[in-house]
């Protein structure tokens, strides 16, 4: 069976960079975080790092500069960079299993995950930013097979968002809301993957 894991708050901590990030377009922190996640989807879904940001920006009324995109996305991607270390622990005990990661996220981003530490223990990294659909979409779940040579019926998958797991079962993937490490071990020794 593949174990299929979500990036953003599964493997990672939620994103401290969004403060920063709003000084740097000169926007209230408040009215950024609306506009940075309504924006995100276009970017999950292959949109570049400057059509995003100036995405952003038009929305807050903010020009950007291509050298200013380049650096809200190394203030971005930082932010996404800090890994749980109760999360790290469980892909530890993991590592000699089939293990996935299926995370809605820029190519960018995903070309730095490519290079981290613990991205080792997983046998395929799949970014929607370089398939052009997101999750939820139908799409998604019959991509991930085919790159995993296998049915989504031999998955079981981890995400935080309720209606990821409702796309995943929908699929025929077996499906389970992210509640922590420990909550997530304890699932995966009802389904005989650990002892």
């Amino acid at each position: 069976m593949w174990i299929v894991f979500d990036y953003g708050e599964v493997i990672s901590t939620r994103t401290a960079a969004l403060p920063t990030l709003a000084s740097m377009l000169g926007a209230p922190e408040e009215r950024f975080d609306d506009v940075y996640w309504a924006a995100r989807d276009a970017y999950d879904r292959g949109q570049s790092d400057l059509d995003y940001w100036r995405a952003v920006g038009d929305v807050l009324g903010t020009s950007v500069s291509p050298e200013l995109a380049a650096s809200l996305t190394d203030v971005d991607t930082e932010g996404w960079l800090q890994p749980d270390p109760e999360s790290l622990a469980l892909l530890e005990e993991l590592a000699d299993l089939p293990l996935a990661l299926l995370s809605n996220a820029p190519s960018s981003f995903g070309r730095v995950v490519e290079e981290q530490p613990w991205a080792k223990n997983f046998r395929h990294l799949v970014f929607s930013g370089d398939l052009g659909v997101a999750k939820p979409d139908p799409a998604i779940w019959e991509a991930l097979a085919r790159r995993l040579g296998t049915t989504p019926e031999d998955c079981v998958f981890f995400d935080d968002r309720q209606s990821n797991i409702d796309g995943a079962l929908e699929a025929g993937m077996g499906g389970v809301l992210w509640l922590g490490a420990v909550p997530a071990r304890e699932q995966l020794v009802r389904l005989g993957v650990l002892g």
